[in-house]
């Protein structure tokens, strides 16, 4: 990447796109809450968006780029344009045979997926039921946005990152038309009118692929889907599929998992869980998903070559950014937890109550950030060497931690709090006391919080033990560093939150520009103390 100015620039790229991304998601999901707030209906609709987004991520971000990458990276270094292009056919066929027989599976069998994934739910509910109805409308995007992650896939490969990174915008803008209209389209026909925003998934998994596809023409690798059962490259991509589904979406069979026990929690926990989790999207989806794109195919490219310095320094770099950005969003999310949920989400049907029981979750999880980070740059760092076995074992260990400490919180809530013990002393069974605590939420974000550090130290610890990663010079002093501006940073911050009081009280504009004022101002102090301790943005820049 020598002639595009390095990591960093592509990282910027892929992050400026992204950042027109998040925006728009943002914009989405108070359009959510200012139109039907933490509702059943909604929690409904975010269960069912859920289950066929997890497909989401782990192919775009996760299982199939870990797998497809590596080989494609290889092709290109080793073989001629038309293999390359072969394998992009063979590849786009056998994925299309296997999503469309997966979708048809679960679009048939919903209401007993449901089941797996709403277990605290009645099944003859009427919340139930509409998840049911929905579910069945939005799981073909799974097929659509997984034939767009092959498409991004490829374009990343050739680096070409804006595209891809720019194509869940259109995601966003299906789902906002699809809110905004769901009341006037829905109520004459006598239908829930969050039945609209399943809708809206449905059409904007076709845009999302449609869009991708002129610059795949432009580089010859427009797909003619072909089954590849035989095919040497596919069978390679399976064989390092299978262990990566597991192993790199981890996050999100936590998040899953957690969902599924948010069920048997007060009305509105699953979308109190999902503006928390959308929250952490921004350090997440701006910095993470960018930082573990460009650097899987940069990583692939320097073990297919045998540039073990270069896959090491590549590694070095992707750390650092990782830290530098990780450790001050943490505290950013911590410290503005109250004030970033009352000025983004507090409108309409969602209210000061609802801006509480958010603000438990995300300052619970927001702790993990750097490991998420951190785990955008370990994972690849064995998938670009074909080792899918590694990330698997700390995966297991890492969804095991989860579950056990989510039962031992919710346990500790029920047994050793005033709420749990009345709640207990109420209904007399535990599942319906559970049913009675709020704040309860909570603790199923400190479990993910905790399973996030489990799985970024075990990566770490292997890939230490693996001996392919030489530490550069200069870790010491790029951590103080670091300490120094985020403890200036940490000042500035609790100072205005200090002076400027009552977040949920004031109007919509005031705590807007009240916001931008704390999130600017930390901002800065932060980057000038990097500054001044002589960090430059060519320091950063990768090569």
């Amino acid at each position: 990447m020598s002639k595009g100015g390095g990591l960093l620039r592509s990282s910027v790229i892929f992050s400026a796109m992204t950042l027109i991304s998040r925006v728009s998601g943002l914009l989405r999901d108070q359009v959510y809450a200012w139109q039907f707030g933490a509702s059943p209906a909604m929690d409904a609709f975010f269960i069912a968006f859920r289950i066929p987004n997890f497909m989401r991520r782990i192919s775009a971000e996760g299982s199939f780029s870990m797998a497809f990458v590596p080989v494609l990276a290889e092709y290109k270094e080793q073989r001629d344009h038309a293999a390359v292009k072969e394998l992009v056919d063979r590849v786009t066929g056998t994925l299309a045979a296997a999503l469309l027989a997966m979708t048809a599976v679960v679009v048939i069998a919903a209401p007993w997926v449901m089941k797996l994934f709403a277990p605290g739910w009645d099944p003859f509910s009427e919340q139930y039921r509409l998840a049911t109805e929905m579910l069945q409308i939005t799981f073909p995007y799974a097929l659509f946005i997984s034939l767009a992650s092959l498409a991004g896939g490829i374009l990343n490969s050739y680096e070409k990152f804006a595209i891809p990174a720019l194509s869940p915008v259109l995601l966003n803008i299906s789902m906002i038309a699809a809110a905004v209209c769901s009341v006037p389209l829905m109520r004459p026909l006598n239908l829930n009118p969050v039945l609209a925003l399943a809708w809206g998934v449905f059409f904007a998994g076709i845009l999302q692929l449609v869009f991708q596809l002129p610059a795949l023409a432009k580089l010859g690798l427009l797909p003619r889907p072909r089954w590849g059962g035989a095919h040497q490259g596919v069978r390679r991509i399976m064989r390092l599929m299978v262990p990566t589904l597991f192993g790199s979406s981890v996050a999100q069979v936590n998040l899953l998992l957690n969902t599924a026990l948010a069920s048997f929690l007060i009305v509105g926990s699953v979308s109190w869980l999902y503006l928390t989790d959308r929250l952490l999207e921004f350090p997440l989806g701006m910095f993470g998903v960018a930082i573990g794109t460009v650097i899987l195919p940069h990583l692939s490219k320097r073990h297919a070559a045998t540039d073990t310095e270069g896959y090491s320094k590549g590694l070095d770099w992707g750390f650092r950014l990782c830290l530098l950005i990780g450790i001050p969003a943490c505290l950013g999310l911590v410290l503005c937890a109250e004030a970033l949920i009352a000025a983004l989400f507090q409108y309409g049907k969602l209210h000061a109550r609802d801006t509480e029981m958010i603000r438990l979750s995300l300052m619970a999880q927001s702790t993990a950030v750097p490991a998420f980070l951190l785990v955008k740059v370990l994972a690849p760092a064995f998938y670009s060497r074909q080792d899918t076995k590694t990330p698997v074992k700390s995966a297991v260990v890492s969804v095991a931690v989860n579950l056990l400490s989510t039962v031992a919180l919710l346990l500790a809530v029920l047994y050793f709090t005033d709420a749990g013990q009345a709640a207990l002393a109420k209904t007399g069974d535990l599942r319906k006391a559970l049913g009675e605590i709020p704040g309860a939420h909570a603790c199923l974000a400190l479990a993910i919080a905790i399973a996030g550090w489990t799985n970024a130290v075990q990566l770490a610890w292997y890939l230490r033990r693996a001996k392919v990663y030489r530490r550069q010079p200069g870790w010491g002093r790029f951590l103080r560093q670091i300490a120094v501006a985020s403890v200036a940073m940490t000042v500035v911050v609790l100072s205005l939150l200090w002076l400027w009081q009552g977040w949920t009280v004031w109007p919509w504009w005031e705590r807007l520009l009240k916001l931008a004022v704390v999130v600017g101002a930390g901002g800065g102090v932060y980057g000038a103390a990097l500054w001044l301790q002589g960090i430059r943005m060519r320091d950063l820049r990768g090569h």
